[in-house]
C-alpha cells in the first residue's frame, strides 16, 4: 500500500496553472508572443449605487465598449489595446506589455436601475455607475383584530 501525503492546496495549484495557461495567447505572426490583455476590475456597492472600475491604461474611449442586456440582466465591457509601435535596437527587442481584445461579463443585481448607468472614463480608468432602483418604503398599515 502506497502512502501519500494529503496536500489540502493541491487541487488551488493545479486549477491555478490551467487558467494561468489559458490567458497566455499567441499575438499576430509577425510579433512575438505576448500575454492576452486582461483588464483589473475593481467593484464597490454604496447606499446609491455599484460602481465598477476598469484599469484600461493606454486604451483610447473610442476603442471601448459598454453593452447592457436587460433580459440576461448582464454588463458586458468589452474593447482592445492595440499594440503600440516599438523602438527596435541591434542588441535588444523586448516587449513587456500585453494588448489584444478584451472582454469582462457581470451578473446585474435585480435592483439595478438600468436605464441610468452612466459610464465615464478618466486617466486610464473606466468608471460605470450602476444606480440601484429607489425601494418605496411601504406604511406600516395596522390591521385592526375583530
Amino acid at each position: 500500500m502506497m502512502v501519500t501525503r494529503f496536500d489540502p492546496f493541491a487541487e488551488i495549484r493545479e486549477l491555478e496553472k490551467r487558467l494561468l495557461n489559458a490567458v497566455s495567447v499567441p499575438a499576430e505572426t509577425d510579433k512575438e508572443v505576448v500575454n492576452a490583455f486582461v483588464p483589473s476590475v475593481n467593484t464597490r456597492e454604496d447606499e446609491n449605487a455599484y460602481v465598477v472600475e476598469v484599469d484600461l491604461p493606454g486604451v483610447k474611449k473610442e476603442d471601448i465598449k459598454v453593452n447592457i442586456d436587460p433580459e440576461k440582466r448582464t454588463l458586458t465591457i468589452s474593447g482592445e489595446r492595440k499594440f503600440k509601435d516599438e523602438v527596435k535596437k541591434e542588441d535588444y527587442y523586448k516587449i513587456e506589455s500585453a494588448y489584444g481584445k478584451f472582454m469582462r461579463t457581470f451578473s446585474l443585481p435585480e435592483n439595478v436601475d438600468v436605464e441610468h448607468i452612466d459610464a465615464k472614463t478618466q486617466e486610464g480608468v473606466l468608471h460605470i455607475t450602476l444606480p440601484k432602483v429607489k425601494k418605496e418604503e411601504a406604511e406600516v398599515k395596522e390591521i385592526p383584530v375583530k
